[in-house]
């Protein structure tokens, strides 16, 4: 069961479903129990027949849910698919010029089409129009003439008016009406049977409008004349039917009227007889006063909705696959003929047609409009070459920097491997190129100093090799003389020293002692002080003639520390001359090393039953005895460096030394460091000994070093720091 569980968080984990953030795993939680909540729920209502409460956590559950996965999903949307540069490229391109493009096209396309909606709605509103203002020209002109007659004292009647209905087809369907103070005239009689419609009473002279009476609508004008004492109205009435829809369709699409009477609109309706209505009036643009009333919009409570009334013609076929109906509504204001209320939106015409329909009304005008229609053409076409041009270029851009991003990123997987010899390919020459060439300088540096961070290593590596090698150069153990106690310390400016110190020791009351400076520093000093410390060493025993003589005589074979006792041993009254082992080791160094490579030395030879110190000094800085009763001697006898020049003869001095007596050596880096003060100088060396010439010579030579350290302080040690002490008991 573990296997299978484990197994299937593996499968769940390649395809990316495991949830991995902390909202992620909330989200799924939540779930868990909104599934359980739906369950129980949907058991409850089935089994226990009876609500159980938990629809309404189980919505809000649900909305929480829906909200979590909507941002989670923004969040993986955004690391995953906005990760890669391209994509962000395509969604910025997206969102600057796609929207922006579509939501143009998409206002166009409504533009048009509201465009083409508004100009079918306006041919029929405009024959609609036409009719209603025929009909007020007829009618005024009927009442002109009937109030002509009216002066003249003549009978009113218009036998005119069938002449007029058979010769103009527009007033055949058309009804008249006079009232003379307000009696109808015997005119107004269809057949002898009633007044067709009954007179409002109103204020001003003329009235045309579209008017619901009986159930239906009709096309009404009226004019009131003065005559005399007399008042002549004179009323024409067209129905708004089938037969005066036909004609204003025209071939133009499918024309629907909707209306809230619900009378027989498929032929006149004549009304059933006169109905009392009275119109309260005020004045209007036409001269014709009324007063609205306050429900004027579809839907409104207490009124009837709009329904189809009458539907005439037919929807044309389609000319090609972008010939789309176009439907479109003008509302149409209704007077009601009983109350004296307009409607706003008393009637509604929808016009079903199609854009080739509309095309050839528009265009067939002059030939203006076709010069405007190839215009049309010629810049659609130009804008769509544009923008072609323009998804082109953005392309190429686009894939300009998305390669070199590639490119660049590749490149840093190289040097994130350590492969420094990766080359980003320049093939351009723009900023982009100018980056590629900039990291690849930047990569071809970095493999050079990698190398050159090898090669320090090695260096560095080979430097503590002569460290550890010197550092054996150097007294590890010293033997003490039963009458001198001696003690070196050597801290180098880096890793190697060029300074040098030895202690010789010959037999229990005699050593010999040396110390010396090299020119420069690092690895050449310290070759350099490897040489002396060996030549040292065997020219003590080797130098002389009678040295070799009483060494051929100790017996051959022998270490030289045992040579140079048993040399002393068995010849008691033979000294080791400083001076010429000074001249030995002048004329070696002038043989085997550069014109510009010397040292200094100071070399000495100590007799313990004598007290005697022998000494010769090679340009060194002259050791200092610090006397138990505070005098000071210096031991400046000798001669110039070794190295520098050939046969050079020196010369050695003896002192004797007292007990409590301290001998002090040093080399340049003790007394010459500077800080803001000056130099470190002698004589404060001098009394820091001093001071504590009861100590240790180990403790003296800690705070000397010390001291020279913080006189130092944060700036770097600029030379070699070389002690020796002895102290004679």
């Amino acid at each position: 069961m573990e296997f299978s569980l484990r197994y299937l968080r593996v499968q769940v984990m390649k395809v990316g479903l495991w949830p991995t953030t902390r909202l992620a795993r909330v989200a799924c939680f939540f779930l868990t129990v909104d599934i359980f909540l739906i369950i129980l729920n949907g058991v409850l209502s089935l089994f226990a027949g009876w609500s159980s409460g938990l629809g309404w956590w189980v919505r809000s559950l649900s909305y929480v849910l829906v909200l979590l996965f909507l941002f989670i999903a923004y969040r993986w949307v955004r690391v995953k698919i906005l990760w890669r540069l391209r994509n962000r490229l395509i969604v910025t391109y997206v969102f600057i010029g796609v929207i922006p493009a579509v939501l143009l096209v998409t206002m166009a396309f409504v533009t048009l089409y509201l465009f083409a909606g508004q100009f079918a709605s306006f041919l029929v509103t405009s024959q609609l129009d036409f009719r209603l203002r025929n009909l007020e020209i007829v009618n005024s002109a009927i009442a002109n003439e009937l109030a002509a007659r009216a002066e003249h004292g003549e009978a009113l009647t218009a036998e005119s008016l069938e002449g007029l209905k058979r010769r103009d087809p527009i007033s055949a369907p058309r009804q008249f009406c006079a009232w003379d103070d307000g009696k109808p005239l015997p005119l107004c009689k269809d057949g002898g049977v009633a007044v067709p419609f009954t007179l409002p009473t109103f204020s001003g002279d003329e009235l045309h409008a579209i008017t619901g009476d009986q159930n239906a609508l009709y096309l009404r004008a009226a004019v009131v004349i003065k005559i005399k004492n007399r008042t002549l109205t004179f009323i024409s009435s067209e129905p708004l039917d089938r037969i005066t829809m036909e004609k204003m369709a025209a071939n133009l699409g499918e024309i629907t009227l909707y209306s809230r009477r619900a009378g027989a609109y498929g032929e006149q309706s004549l009304g059933n007889g006169p109905a009392k209505a009275q119109i309260n009036t005020g004045k209007s643009e036409s001269g014709f006063s009324i007063s609205a009333g306050s429900n004027n919009s579809v839907g409104d409570s207490g009124r009837e909705s709009l329904r189809p009334a009458v539907t005439v013609g037919t929807l044309p076929e389609p000319a090609g696959r972008l010939d789309h109906e176009i439907t479109f509504g003008a509302p149409l204001p209704v007077m009601d003929w009983k109350t004296g209320q307009v409607e706003r939106v008393g009637a509604l015409i929808r016009v079903q047609t199609r854009p080739a329909v509309l095309y050839s009304r528009l265009f067939s005008l002059n030939d203006f409009a076709k010069s405007v229609e190839y215009a049309l053409v010629f810049l659609a076409i130009m804008l769509a070459v544009i923008v072609a041009l323009a998804l082109i270029v953005g392309t190429r851009l686009t894939r300009t920097v998305t390669r070199a991003v590639a490119q660049l990123y590749l490149a840093t997987r190289h040097v994130n491997r350590g492969d420094f010899s990766h080359r980003i390919p320049v093939t351009s020459n723009d900023q982009l190129a100018t980056l590629a060439t900039s990291f690849n300088s930047m990569s071809e540096s970095l493999q050079k100093l990698i190398e050159e961070q090898k090669e320090k290593q090695r260096l560095e590596n080979e430097l503590v090799i002569a460290q550890e090698v010197q550092a054996q150069l150097f007294p590890r153990e010293i033997s003490q003389l039963t009458t001198l106690e001696v003690y070196g310390f050597c801290r180098p400016a880096r890793t190697v020293s060029g300074d040098y110190y030895d202690f010789l020791t010959v037999d229990p009351d005699r050593m010999v002692m040396a110390l010396g400076d090299v020119s420069g520093k690092g690895i050449s000093a310290a070759l350099l002080m490897a040489t002396i410390h060996s030549a040292v060493r065997a020219y003590s025993l080797e130098g002389m003639p009678i040295l070799r003589e009483s060494l051929a005589l100790a017996g051959a074979g022998s270490t030289p520390t045992q040579g140079l006792r048993s040399l002393t041993l068995a010849l008691p009254g033979v000294e080791v001359s400083t001076a010429a082992l000074l001249s030995l080791l002048n004329h070696q160094l002038y043989e085997s090393t550069p014109t510009e490579k010397y040292a200094t030395m100071f070399l000495s030879f100590y007799d313990g039953r004598e007290h005697k110190l022998t000494y010769s000094n090679a340009g060194h800085l002259p050791p200092i005895i610090l006397g138990n009763d505070g005098s000071t001697r210096r031991l400046e006898c000798g001669g110039t460096v070794v190295g520098l020049f050939n046969q050079v003869q020196y010369e050695e001095s003896c002192v004797y030394l007292s007990d409590g007596d301290i001998f002090l050596a040093y080399s340049d880096g003790v007394t010459e460091p500077e800080n803001d003060y000056g130099e470190f100088g002698e004589q404060r060396l001098i009394d820091l000994v001093r001071e504590n010439r009861q100590l240790p010579l180990a403790r003296i030579s800690e705070i000397v070093t010390t001291a020279v350290a913080d006189w130092i302080g944060a700036n770097e040690q600029p030379d070699d720091v070389t002690l020796v002490l002895a102290r004679v008991r």
